[in-house]
């Protein structure tokens, strides 16, 4: 875990690929528990120390997660989640380059929940739900394509679905077509950037996020 920026309401961490944001059945310690960890030490915080999780990434991908350290924030941030006032800009390293340089995807994505994975159709389907993202291609290799995406809308595994839909499965990801895992069990999926207006102060936030260890996107990244 690697705190990028904080203050007295946010913080916004570098998730490493494998950890997980929330507790959950695995019983793994969470992010959440980390960052929790890291306040209480450094503040000299007696006793339970609030944090409000305000969104997540899926295990096996790395980046930007912003909690809430207190609940104004919380509530201010959960709301502004839901009118999609925060922009999150991710990375992906794809097996394959799309036609199109770049472009807007539209999909009907249906979530099976048994399964942990969305399935994705080129018309609406009985409980499909409408995702669109554009995506845009800044760098390439030999054998791999790194394309910037921007959500437009937020669903399961949407960036995965999509991508894999278009015959870009993203590097690692076995779950949507990969050919191959990543030798550290994450996929190449970055959320590389977060922009929106801090819920107390009004100032605007850009953040970028590291990149991850892995050679591949040093190598590919336009910027380092």
């Amino acid at each position: 875990m690697r705190v990028v920026y904080e203050d007295n309401h946010i913080i916004i961490v570098f998730k490493e690929a494998g950890e997980i944001v929330q507790g959950d059945k695995t019983g793994d310690e969470p992010l959440s528990e980390k960052v929790k960890q890291y306040i209480k030490e450094k503040y000299h915080k007696p006793g339970n120390v609030f944090l409000g999780v305000v969104h997540r990434l899926d295990r096996p991908v790395s980046g930007l997660v912003v909690f809430a350290r207190t609940s104004k924030a919380l509530t201010r941030m959960n709301e502004m989640f839901r009118k999609g006032e925060v922009h999150k800009t991710y990375w992906a390293i794809t097996q394959n380059a799309p036609s199109a340089p770049e472009s807007l995807l539209e999909n009907w994505l249906v979530r099976n929940e048994k399964q942990n994975k969305s399935y994705a159709y080129d018309r609406e389907v009985a409980g499909s739900k409408l995702a669109k993202l554009t995506y845009k291609v800044i760098g390439k290799s030999d054998r791999y394509t790194l394309i910037e995406v921007h959500l437009l809308t937020g669903r399961h595994h949407q960036i995965r679905c999509q991508l894999a839909h278009m015959g870009c499965p993203i590097r690692g990801d076995l779950k949507y077509g990969a050919k191959r895992s990543n030798p550290d069990g994450s996929i190449s999926l970055l959320a590389r950037h977060i922009e929106f207006v801090h819920p107390v102060s009004k100032q605007n936030l850009s953040i970028d996020s590291p990149l991850p260890e892995d050679i591949l996107w040093h190598v590919m990244s336009p910027v380092e």
